[in-house]
């Protein structure tokens, strides 16, 4: 089974200001380490991945570029520039993931990951899950706070570990096991990304609108992950990051 990667890195972090300001959130460091190495890192040791795509803006693809140009890598990496300049006229992630399957002919299934997602788990045993499962599945954290699980789409998992329920920030929410921005999607499904973005309704930004409206049109499944994971959303979670997140 052949697959693209694709990380998502074309927003503009603006909670991280100043940093981010002129800079990528993937691009800063953790433990000397651009936070896209360690992504790149499990990515690259996966044999059906056959590329592996990183979507940016015009605004920060110069330093993707001399990024890519320090990377040893024998697996194919691709670099897209979204066409955007400024977080007014950004895409969203949903929109970036509909941008790259157009603008490359996308045919194969699709593993897309946050290029601020900075997690210790196996990529290995998720793709295990995948290969037995013929549908979506997004990986998923156990956060085990209730507090902090209001800042993130909040998940319910039934029998066989299908996605029975999904609320992106919930005032209350109902459990502690959040979704990550880790998804794999069949390649008969991709087309459901553009179908959803038709609709002026619909969100373009947080990918768990998309998760939330894509599993009421065909079954969604979760692997949950074990050991650490850091969503590098603000300055707090950044630290803690580099303080914690240690090879």
């Amino acid at each position: 089974m052949k697959m693209k990667a694709l990380i998502l890195a074309a927003g503009y972090a603006t909670r991280l200001y100043p940093i981010t300001k002129e800079y990528p959130k993937p691009l800063l460091k953790v433990d000397n380490r651009p936070i896209i190495d360690y992504i790149i890192e499990k990515l690259k040791s996966q044999d059906e991945i056959d590329e592996i795509i990183v979507v940016t803006n015009s605004k920060f693809m110069p330093l993707f570029r001399k990024w890519k140009l320090d990377l040893k890598l024998k697996k194919r990496i691709s670099l897209v520039d979204d066409l955007t300049k400024s977080h007014s006229d950004r895409r969203g992630a949903i929109g970036d993931m509909n941008f790259v399957v157009s603008k490359k002919h996308l045919k194969d299934s699709l593993l897309v990951i946050g290029g601020d997602n900075l997690f210790d788990g196996d990529l290995k045993n998720f793709l295990s899950f995948v290969k037995k499962n013929p549908h979506p599945v997004i990986g998923a954290y156990n956060i085990k706070d209730r507090y902090q699980a209001k800042k993130y789409g909040v998940i319910k998992l039934g029998r066989g570990n299908k996605l029975i329920d999904f609320k992106e920030k919930p005032r209350n929410p109902k459990s502690t096991l959040i979704a990550m921005c880790l998804y794999y999607f069949p390649k008969d499904k991709l087309g459901l990304i553009k179908e959803y973005l038709n609709s002026k309704k619909n969100k373009h930004d947080a990918t768990g609108f998309y998760i939330e409206w894509l599993r009421k049109k065909v079954p969604v499944y979760g692997f949950v992950f074990n050991g650490r994971w850091y969503d590098i959303g603000d300055h707090r979670f950044y630290h803690e990051a580099k303080e914690t997140f240690v090879k």
